[in-house]
């Protein structure tokens, strides 16, 4: 069931907690039992074979774990936990593989070779993308000793915690289930109240903004297809307006698993740290989707960079720092490790040609954007004007480079994508409504004459995307985040209020008061208002 559907508000949410609290008085134990048996129900509400399929999937997992906990325990060669690990690592991706990518792999056999392979539909259990990430993840923390003691009750617990085990965020074993075992599993007014919170926001950004704005987007990327013209305002709109839209629609989700969470007294990671108003693309990727970063960075970027990083030491060739670092030394410790990781990021996000393309092309960003700053050291270069003008100038360009790429995340085809961003740079020239090139007067001939086209798209949704897009951004760019306004709560690991950067002074700061609940009940009466329509979150079909 979806976290913004009527069933899991006022049905699912209620009797969980409930049930959970009264438990708690009585006994933990139970307390949580109970919270694993209805994250279970949760997962199966949607598709009740999704558990048949990802049980087998956690138990083997669990085993390999405590097999490794014991190899640990009894000091057995290193050899044999890495085999262990590199046995449950196959495993893992070999079960994302087939689900996921099994069908893209013969569409892709057809395309090459023009053959005619039909294979029946595979179902694609929901959130895999996620939970195994979170698996190997917890087996590689287990063969480096950084977990000592787990029971398949923890295990359970840590990977079916319903809040994040269809989008994440991807969480450490080891940052909660210190958290499992010291929570009191009874009513707490403040975990209740920033829950609310949290989970109102999450609402109202998903269902009033995401979903909204998508209106009148999704039918800008479905008319390319079709055979329609994507003129260069229609595409500026239809790649500006995504980018919003599945910003809102995540980081939306991601406020409203924290809030699922507080309820039960459990602080999840943060997720996204206002990435639209990043500076720099390295910065965007520390800011968006941080718990997807902090996953690729140390499970693949890092061992990669090291391994190669070795290798030309141990050949008598130079490694990447300082001042002398050559050009070969870049390429093999920092671009390629690079590259590989976002290209498996993009792969990760989907089985199709877009987000492959997607990942390489964010994967380029990050080489060049490296590549400047070690080039500004080289070079003695520094800004000797206003920083602001450099900053702002630094978000533009990030901003448009992150929407350039964004046009591929979405597009049904490489084509439609092409077609698009061809669009973007002015190839297919400059259109408006018909209506509105009309009604110019004599301006419409001159509007003519130097290519202004008309276009099929009616007065109201050209006017009303932009209208969107214009609120959208002016919240993204302009507002706090919602982790900024809870700091002083710690709404989430490791967000203090020390380390908010606020926007708007001191009334950025929530508290527990009669404006602020009157904000937040208004805020959660709109998005419960909005509930009910077709609606689905972008990330959970990953």
């Amino acid at each position: 069931m979806l976290f913004n559907s009527n069933e899991f508000l006022l049905g699912f949410l209620p009797v969980t907690l409930i049930t959970f609290y009264l438990l708690g008085t009585v006994s933990r134990t139970a307390a949580i039992r109970w919270l694993i048996l209805a994250s279970l129900t949760f997962y199966a509400w949607w598709r009740p074979v999704n558990v048949l399929i990802i049980a087998p999937s956690i138990v083997i997992n669990f085993t390999l774990g405590r097999i490794l906990l014991r190899l640990n325990e009894s000091g057995a060669p290193r050899r044999a936990c890495q085999a262990v690990l590199v046995l449950g690592i196959l495993f893992n991706v070999a079960f994302l593989g087939y689900f996921k990518y099994t069908n893209f792999l013969f569409d892709a056999v057809n395309d090459v070779f023009g053959a005619n392979i039909i294979l029946a539909h595979i179902i694609l259990p929901l959130g895999i993308s996620f939970i195994t990430f979170q698996k190997i993840a917890f087996l590689i923390d287990v063969q480096a000793g950084r977990v000592k003691y787990f029971t398949f009750q923890d295990y359970c617990i840590f990977v079916l915690f319903f809040p994040q085990l269809v989008a994440g965020p991807i969480v450490h074993y080891r940052e909660m289930m210190p958290q499992f075992h010291s929570v009191s599993c009874r009513f707490e007014k403040e975990n209740l109240v920033i829950g609310l919170t949290l989970l109102s926001f999450g609402l109202f950004k998903k269902v009033v903004l995401a979903d909204h704005i998508a209106l009148f987007v999704t039918p800008l990327y479905d008319r390319v297809p079709a055979g329609g013209n994507a003129s260069f305002l229609m595409a500026w709109m239809a790649a500006v307006g995504f980018t919003l839209q599945i910003y809102f629609d995540f980081s939306g989700y991601t406020d409203m698993a924290l809030g699922l969470a507080r309820f039960f007294g459990i602080r999840l990671p943060q997720n996204f740290d206002s990435p639209l108003r990043a500076p720099s693309i390295i910065e965007f990727w520390l800011r968006w989707h941080m718990t997807l970063t902090r996953f690729l960075t140390a499970y693949i970027y890092n061992p990669l960079a090291l391994w190669l990083t070795r290798r030309r030491l141990a050949n008598g060739r130079s490694a990447l720092g300082g001042r002398d670092a050559t050009i070969g030394a870049f390429v093999c410790i920092l671009m390629f490790p690079t590259i590989t990781t976002m290209f498996i990021s993009g792969l990760w996000h989907g089985a199709g040609y877009g987000f492959i393309v997607w990942g390489l092309i964010h994967g380029s960003y990050l080489t060049i954007n490296h590549a400047w700053r070690m080039l500004k050291v080289r070079l003695g270069l520094k800004w000797s004007g206003n920083p602001n003008v450099a900053k702002c100038a630094g978000v533009a360009l990030t901003f448009a480079s992150v929407v350039f790429a964004m046009v591929f995340f979405r597009s049904a085809t490489i084509a439609s994508a092409v077609e698009l961003t061809k669009g973007m740079i002015g190839l297919n020239g400059i259109a408006l409504p018909n209506a509105i090139l009309g009604g110019t007067g004599r301006l419409a001939s001159t509007l003519r004459h130097i290519g202004v086209g008309p276009d099929s798209m009616s007065v109201h949704d050209f006017g009303m995307t932009g209208i969107w897009i214009a609120i959208l951004a002016f919240v993204a760019f302009a507002c706090p985040n919602t982790l900024e306004l809870l700091a002083r709560y710690e709404p989430a690991l490791g967000v203090s209020e020390k380390r908010a950067r606020p926007i708007m002074g001191a009334v950025n700061q929530w508290s527990a008061s009669l404006p602020w609940a009157i904000g937040v009940a208004a805020i959660a009466g709109v998005a419960m208002a909005s509930t009910g329509g077709p609606s689905e979150f972008l990330y959970w079909q990953f």
